[in-house]
């Protein structure tokens, strides 16, 4: 029976995580830190609704996609990190509004 609690807990977790992560990303499109780091929750909170349900039902498979799932977040952080190094020294700004210039 405690177990079924904690499957809720977990459950409205990953739900509270990942609308916090979704809110990040719509609500606050003036600050590109902000919106990594909402990328961030949402692949976390998919991680670990992957790697609870995998330990629930006795399957490793979803502990080795969320290994994959880390690896594409861990990636996207660093190349979005590097964008956003350079576009401060050419621009001297975080701001997204000022990202009109990275069109092709």
């Amino acid at each position: 029976m405690t177990f079924i609690f904690n499957l809720y807990l977990v459950v409205f977790l990953n739900f509270f995580l990942f609308f916090i992560g979704i809110f990040g990303l719509f609500a606050t499109r003036r600050n590109m830190i902000v919106i990594l780091m909402s990328i961030e929750i949402v692949l976390l909170s998919a991680t670990l609704n992957y790697t609870f349900f995998s330990i629930y039902l006795d399957d490793i498979v979803g502990q080795i996609f969320s290994f994959f799932i880390l690896t594409v977040a861990a990636s996207e952080s660093a190349l979005g990190l590097a964008l956003l190094v350079l576009h401060y020294r050419h621009k001297a700004v975080i701001s997204v509004d000022t990202l009109s210039y990275l069109k092709g």
